[in-house]
């Protein structure tokens, strides 16, 4: 069976890796002492998989992976059971929050991601030189809203009217809900940059720190609702 977990991240935590934290999690899960689903071969390993990638740097409140149990020994556990055996292994600034068991027709949860819920909110000492709430407005009356996305091999233009779901400003948050979607997901700050560049400013990127809320499917619903507590 299959166990969708969903977990924080912050304070120092967010300044450890992706595979880090998947070495990590390798680690807390065999602590925890849950009858962990193992590959066969010469070379067996969790069956784990994450849903995306988080920036080194960037908080979050949604973070998810599946991981697969054994069926023997697994009826003694149940949702809350799972959730603090977990935590009781956490390091600071690790939190689980939420554990189901996902339906047999369930996507992985890399497979499942196609957007993501976003805040950004200026650190202590630094301020926009212009108004953020007359860019976000701005932006979101514009029917089209072109950049230029460059990598270290492509550069191509994107139309961020398709792939930037919401955005607003309240106050001293920006709240953005952007396309997360395997091949074509952007990160918050190319927009920020961009409404930053468009108004004569350059942007210094730890001016704002970022908090990535949830991660959501097709159907814009928290990867959580996948499954069922148990």
């Amino acid at each position: 069976m299959k166990l969708r977990i969903r977990f924080e991240k912050y304070g120092v935590m967010k300044f450890i890796g992706h595979l880090d934290t998947q070495r990590y999690f390798q680690k807390v899960l065999r602590r925890a002492g849950l009858p962990l689903a193992y590959t066969e071969g010469f070379s067996p390993h969790q069956k784990l998989s994450f849903a995306q990638p988080l920036g080194v740097g960037v908080e979050s409140r949604g973070e998810y992976f599946d991981i697969e149990m054994r069926e023997e020994g697994f009826d003694k556990f149940t949702s809350e059971s799972v959730i603090e055996s977990l935590n009781e292994n956490n390091a600071e600034g690790i939190l689980v929050t939420d554990c189901v068991r996902l339906k047999d027709d369930a996507g992985n949860a890399m497979a499942s991601v196609f957007a993501a819920d976003y805040e950004l909110r200026l650190k202590e000492g630094c301020f926009c030189p212009f108004d953020m709430k007359e860019a976000t407005d701005s932006f979101n009356s514009a029917k089209s809203y072109i950049i230029i996305k460059e990598t270290k091999k492509t550069r191509r233009e994107l139309d961020l009217k398709e792939l930037v779901y919401f955005l607003d400003m309240d106050r001293d948050c920006i709240r953005i809900r952007l396309n997360a979607a395997s091949g074509s997901s952007v990160k918050p700050m190319l927009l920020i940059r961009d409404l930053y560049e468009k108004r004569g400013f350059e942007l210094n990127d730890f001016d704002y720190g970022i908090m990535r809320l949830e991660i959501l499917d097709a159907d814009f619903n928290p990867l959580i609702e996948a499954g069922e507590r148990f």
